[in-house]
């Protein structure tokens, strides 16, 4: 399984450094050329390689890791997103209901990904908290996954324990994604929630 990381601020910087936490190679890309994240992404980790857009998206696992309105022009970037999974840790924040046609905004964003696997995850957790270490005093840090493709989400939920934190399945996007999705000024309940859980 080959992992990239789409979008390289705050968030996408966060989820490098977990996988270069637990050495997992992951490719990272942006609207940036390779070369001026290259830099960055040597200073994370070995294992953190920076490429151009489209090689990054030769990966099996994209983590969707940029601001909510540039989802569309990622998607751009395929003709066809068959066989790939993506990881949506965006937030609509001060997007209006109305613009999302009625959706929870990963729904929205899924509809602009034709073909791909959408799994919603990891966007509850602030940057800073999602790139510190996931196991604090014997408990694991949670995320919440929640997709409308059951045989998605297992795999991410592997990859979520693989990066030493607890995944919590909330169902489909119009039911567990709403608990965690951000629109207009209203956020989900779970939304920047920092909840662990203890070893069994």
């Amino acid at each position: 399984m080959s992992y990239a990381i789409v979008g390289f601020g705050a968030v996408g910087q966060a989820f490098a450094r977990a996988f270069a936490r637990k050495n997992i190679d992951v490719t990272v890309a942006s609207r940036r050329p390779p070369e001026a994240l290259a830099p960055q992404a040597r200073a994370i980790g070995p294992g953190v390689v920076a490429k151009s857009l489209r090689d990054a998206l030769e990966a099996d696992t994209i983590i969707l890791a940029v601001p909510f309105g540039e989802h569309r022009a990622v998607a751009k970037a395929l003709p066809s997103w068959e066989g790939k999974t993506v990881i949506d840790a965006t937030n609509a924040f001060g997007v209006r209901p109305e613009e999302l046609d009625g959706l929870p905004s990963s729904a929205f964003v899924a509809r602009a990904f034709t073909g791909a696997k959408l799994v919603k995850g990891f966007n509850h957790l602030a940057a800073a908290v999602l790139a510190a270490d996931p196991i604090v005093e014997g408990g694991h840090r949670v995320v919440f996954l929640s997709g409308d493709v059951e045989d998605a989400i297992a795999p991410v939920a592997a990859l979520a324990k693989q990066l030493g934190f607890a995944p919590v399945k909330l169902g489909k996007l119009s039911e567990g994604g709403a608990l965690v999705h951000a629109r207009g000024r209203i956020w989900g309940p779970l939304i920047f929630q920092d909840v662990f859980k203890k070893e069994q």
